[in-house]
């Protein structure tokens, strides 16, 4: 089993086709990277032996596509002890999972929203508890994006707040998704992240998104960040404190070299916070 290695920073998803120009990247320029575990389980040869080379030189965060919280189904425990040992063998010690469901007598290939119910708090929140004693560790829950909410009894904000709690477990904050959703769902970002329980945050993520209409965008994590989106992330870290923070970029994946300059943009952030007072501790 290798060492836990703890995530700073700033960090980069690793896509397989970053993978040869991340091999000719120097350390310096990476602090972490993150993989989706299911991708990764099966795999040996020479794939296998990439994922070792880079867990040997970076620190990692597996984050969960298929894992289906808030899905009907049972939840696959076979799928979760593989992630364990997937984690345990190369020291990654952070499995994280989306706030949302993708499956039911199949995968949906798509990660839906929740009701956002009482009943959903506590159906969520168990599977959650038992997720963390299978993996033998803390995870973190993202906050996704969403299009159409459907039984809504309470607000995003009271029942993202309401699992962790239940659950007690950590966050995955995603702040183009706050953006994302304050547009298309109508409410002030700032005020949605002034509500997120700080103390649980673990780390961050960023992206780039697609403008469908002036009131309707859609989270592709396929374009350059935008400005509102740096500037919100700027004020999570003057409020909660610099935590690490990965940039999604899953479509239309340019050279290395762009990714290295919003990696440097997050540094940048982050030295400019550094000092900054966090308002709430943090408890990973």
């Amino acid at each position: 089993m290798s060492p836990h290695r703890p995530l700073h920073g700033a960090g980069l998803g690793l896509r397989r086709a970053l993978q040869r120009p991340l091999q000719d990247t120097p350390d310096a320029a990476i602090d972490f990277l993150e993989i989706a575990p299911e991708n990764w389980i099966h795999v040996g040869g020479a794939l296998g032996r990439t994922l070792r080379h880079f867990t040997e030189r970076y620190p990692f965060v597996c984050h969960g596509l298929s894992l289906s919280l808030g899905g009907p189904a049972p939840l696959d425990e076979t799928l979760l002890v593989k992630i364990r040992r997937l984690m345990d063998s190369h020291g990654i010690a952070l499995y994280s999972e989306h706030l949302s469901f993708c499956s039911d007598d199949g995968q949906l290939y798509d990660l839906l929203p929740v009701p956002f119910t009482d009943e959903a708090v506590r159906w969520i929140a168990a599977r959650i508890r038992r997720a963390q004693d299978i993996l033998g560790r803390r995870m973190a829950v993202e906050n996704v994006s969403y299009y159409l909410a459907a039984g809504q009894e309470l607000s995003e904000i009271d029942f993202v707040r309401a699992v962790l709690q239940e659950a007690d477990c950590d966050l995955l904050l995603d702040v183009n998704n706050i953006y994302v959703n304050s547009v298309n769902h109508g409410y002030d970002a700032e005020a949605f992240l002034a509500a997120m329980p700080g103390e649980r945050i673990a780390y961050y993520h960023v992206a780039g998104h697609f403008n469908e209409a002036p009131d309707l965008i859609v989270d592709t994590h396929g374009a350059p960040v935008i400005d509102p989106v740096w500037d919100l992330l700027g004020k999570a870290y003057a409020r909660f404190g610099v935590r690490p923070t990965l940039l999604e970029r899953d479509t239309n994946i340019p050279p290395l070299a762009e990714l290295l300059g919003e990696l440097a943009q997050i540094r940048s952030l982050q030295r400019d916070h550094a000092a900054a007072p966090s308002r709430h501790a943090h408890a990973v």
